[in-house]
């Protein structure tokens, strides 16, 4: 009889325990009493009421799904009119919505690398784009951390089109990419540049828009930024930002569009109702920041080994997997959320606790976060 054809699923679960590395979800309340400094809510939008009073608006006018795909019945006056403003707000000539900031990472690389080109992607990439690298139809060379020279060699080795690929805001760490560097590598060589700016958008740039925006690339004929709905605009969903005719290029041939059903009203209406609410209150973005700098002036001084902040996330070392999820869990028992980062997640290998400054903490929230993470150590 032949055995059993996941037989090799309860090997890998057994490696996982070994190794210290099993994920589990734990559904979480919907109030809880935890600081919580482990979501990406950069701007503490999530539960703000104008927020979530537009997000039953849209479902109430506009129905719980999008009902189809964007090129179908998915695409509503609120999807328009929240690309327009996007697009504006983020200096680029158009904006694509997309049901997730994964698929728009998807829909950019795969759209843009077609047979022939050369696809340049930096070694710390989101798993989104490492993943468009992978279904994308030209080559992928992969090119050290943060290295606009090893862009620049990459790029000098191929004729034909090209990509360059990187994050704007590592999401592990949470250093930035030299996007100066990385722009002139491009244009050297006259190839494209696709950023994810999914941690940049409303915490880097003037009021938030972006790093894209902070570099003087918004609006760049050989740049295209993507970016999700669901960290400073505490919704959900993705868009790609652009040339107009790279943007009309995607609707005809980004398989994470076209095949996909559009972003459900509600994600979309709330992410409006963010993006309006940040332009009014621009100094939100700034706030990030601070509460980041004052995470990692305080969590050093305590001795920790911190990654300086270049946006909202601030990375705090462990010496070991286990290490870092006994840590994470002793957090939590003293009322303190914090993300936990360990391999296969981080490209290094070393685990991390990860924290996400957010606009809305004060001074003595922060100081508690400090004391939690430092007495649990």
């Amino acid at each position: 009889m032949a055995g059993s054809p996941f037989a090799w699923i309860d090997e890998q679960a057994h490696q996982r325990r070994r190794a210290g590395l099993v994920r589990t979800l734990r559904p979480r309340p919907a109030d809880s009493a935890l600081l919580d400094l482990a979501s990406n809510d950069y701007l503490g939008l999530a539960r703000h009421p104008e927020i979530t009073a537009a997000a039953a608006a849209a479902a109430h006018r506009w129905g719980g799904g999008a009902t189809g795909s964007r090129l179908v019945s998915g695409t509503t006056g609120l999807h328009a009119e929240l690309e327009r403003e996007l697009a504006e707000f983020c200096g680029f000539e158009a904006a694509l919505v997309f049901s997730s900031g994964y698929a728009a990472n998807l829909a950019a690389v795969t759209a843009l690398a077609p047979h022939g080109s050369l696809v340049v992607s930096d070694a710390g990439n989101h798993a989104s784009l490492i993943d468009g690298c992978r279904l994308a139809r030209g080559t992928t060379q992969v090119v050290a951390h943060a290295d606009p020279d090893a862009v620049r060699k990459a790029l000098g080795t191929h004729e034909g089109p090209a990509l360059v690929v990187s994050d704007t805001v590592f999401s592990v760490d949470g250093d930035a990419a030299p996007l100066a560097g990385l722009a002139a590598a491009c244009r050297a060589h006259g190839a494209a540049l696709v950023v994810d700016d999914a941690h940049g958008l409303g915490v880097l740039g003037s009021g938030g828009r972006g790093a894209a925006h902070a570099a003087g690339l918004a609006g760049a004929p050989d740049v295209v930024v993507t970016v999700t709905l669901s960290k400073s605009f505490g919704s959900q969903g993705g868009a790609v930002l652009g040339p107009a005719r790279v943007i009309d290029h995607l609707v005809n041939a980004a398989r994470t569009f076209i095949f996909d059903t559009g972003l459900a009203p509600a994600a979309a209406g709330a992410a409006l109702a963010a993006l309006r609410l940040l332009r009014r209150e621009p100094a939100r973005a700034d706030r990030a920041r601070a509460v980041a700098t004052a995470l990692h002036t305080r969590l050093t001084a305590e001795g920790l080994e911190a990654v300086r902040p270049d946006a909202a996330v601030v990375s705090v070392r462990a010496p070991s997997p286990e290490r870092a999820v006994r840590w994470a869990a002793d957090c939590r028992e003293a009322g303190l959320a914090v993300g936990c980062f360990r391999p296969p997640s981080v490209p290094d290998g070393i685990s991390r606790l990860r924290l996400t400054a957010r606009a809305d903490l004060t001074d003595a929230q922060i100081e508690r976060a400090v004391r939690v993470i430092s007495e649990n150590r």
